[in-house]
């Protein structure tokens, strides 16, 4: 898995990028919470549940039944996070799909069960360029932790930076078009 705080930078950035307006800060929140949810599962690390269990670490809750909850979640809480029901069930949706696409992307361990309840199986991308992490905190000041740390910053970080400076830009060129059309038309006769 990548770091937890990394399963945070896609909800971030889009929250971000597309302003406050479109995805006000508790929706931002609850976005960037569940984004990272999905590991609480590791817990049964600790409690005994097998990791190749659907219960286990990168099962269920990495399941496209686990987005649905969030999406689900998202409708209900839609006023409550200050957002239309629509905008908010698209972004959890998307906050926990994140989650399962970035582990699918990692280098080690098991792959999510993103297509339970459909299927049992666990999946990984063709493509895995992120580091998988160690469980252990420890383990993260180590040389694997630091590699994981490089990976993370060049495979999440700087593309969705890049991602989200890009909507900013064309956010603020669009916004400032608009201006120059509302001038244009007040001072045509």
């Amino acid at each position: 898995m990548p770091t937890v705080l990394t399963h945070a930078a896609p909800a971030l950035t889009l929250g971000l990028a597309l302003g406050a307006k479109v995805i006000p800060p508790r929706l931002l929140v609850a976005g960037v919470a569940l984004s990272m949810a999905p590991d609480l599962d590791s817990i049964g690390f600790f409690m005994g549940v097998p990791y190749e269990s659907l219960w286990g670490h990168r099962g269920i809750s990495h399941s496209t039944a686990a987005m649905a909850l969030a999406a689900a979640a998202g409708l209900a809480l839609g006023p409550w996070l200050r957002a239309g029901r629509m905008v908010s069930a698209f972004f959890l949706f998307l906050a926990v799909a994140s989650h399962v696409v970035l582990d699918a992307a990692t280098s080690g361990g098991l792959g999510p069960a993103a297509l339970w309840p459909f299927e049992d199986g666990r999946h990984f991308l063709s493509w895995r360029p992120i580091r998988v992490a160690p469980m252990s905190p420890s383990a993260m000041f180590s040389d694997w932790g630091r590699a994981v740390v490089f990976s993370e910053l060049k495979w999440v970080w700087l593309p969705f930076t890049a991602i989200s400076l890009l909507i900013l830009f064309f956010r603020k060129a669009l916004t400032r078009n608009n201006r120059r059309v509302v001038r244009f038309r007040r001072l045509a006769p």
